[in-house]
């Protein structure tokens, strides 16, 4: 398995992909249409069991894998590892989630409610992140990393096919930028099929390392010191970045007091 992202592997998804991640709530936002002058189409992915889209990659790889039954080593600021633990309790796989000793403790909680055992090593995600690997590679368990698969980003892809399914044409589509899965799924998709709907990936400016490596179409590491723990990337997959230059139009940065206004 390697980081490519396939429109019949999306489609394949959304056909084994858990229900409850499925089928999220869309409806244009007349309020936030009216106050920026555009009509604004919202798709909520909170509403399922871990509060995230990240259910619906996790769940996607793991039915990819099979029939392995190694231990599963990943690291997370926790919503990916929510969604690795829903999917590997769910097929009775044991799950070792490495986050910084900085991660949000509900975060924390809420993997280790889902069965996973957590462990929290490092001063962010990255250091988390290489801890995880050396653990892997100790126990031979197979280490997952977000971003460096296809098939979280094909998973993640299926929100592009719910988003078309009303027949309208989008103008742009504003897509959270971490690791790349999700702009890299729902870019694939639409680049397919609606070329002329631009792809934004929004950025925080206080991690901003995924929008120097897109400018650059290289990896560049660069200091994360923003509050949105989800997308504090300091050191980017190269794997995601080789994807985003085909799937990306332009990164959008925004500050931690923007995102705290919206």
């Amino acid at each position: 398995m390697d980081a490519s992202i396939s429109i019949d592997r999306i489609r394949e998804a959304a056909e084994v992909i858990d229900p409850v991640f499925l089928d999220t709530p869309q409806f244009v936002c007349e309020p936030l249409s009216g106050r920026i002058g555009v009509t604004t189409l919202l798709k909520v992915e909170s509403v399922n069991p871990i509060r995230s889209f990240k259910g619906r990659g996790t769940d996607y790889l793991l039915d990819r894998l099979g029939v392995d039954r190694r231990g599963i080593v990943c690291a997370s600021a926790g919503n990916f590892g929510q969604g690795m633990a829903y999917a590997c309790r769910k097929r009775s796989r044991p799950l070792t989630v490495f986050g910084a000793r900085t991660a949000n403790p509900l975060k924390v909680e809420r993997m280790r409610a889902l069965s996973a055992t957590v462990r929290l090593e490092g001063d962010d995600f990255d250091e988390a992140k290489e801890a995880a690997k050396r653990h892997a590679q100790e126990n031979d368990e197979l280490y997952i990393e977000d971003g460096m698969l296809g098939a979280i980003g094909e998973g993640a892809g299926t929100i592009a096919a719910e988003l078309m399914t009303n027949g309208e044409s989008l103008h742009a589509v504003f897509v959270p930028l971490g690791n790349g899965s999700l702009v890299n799924g729902i870019g694939t998709w639409f680049k397919r099929f609606s070329p002329t709907t631009r792809m934004v990936a929004v950025c925080a400016d206080a991690a901003p390392s995924m929008a120097l490596s897109w400018r650059a179409h290289k990896p560049v590491i660069a200091p994360s010191t923003t509050i949105a723990d989800g997308i504090a990337v300091r050191v980017p997959v190269a794997e995601a970045v080789g994807l985003m230059v085909g799937t990306v139009d332009e990164v959008m940065l925004v500050s931690d007091q923007e995102m705290k206004a919206a």
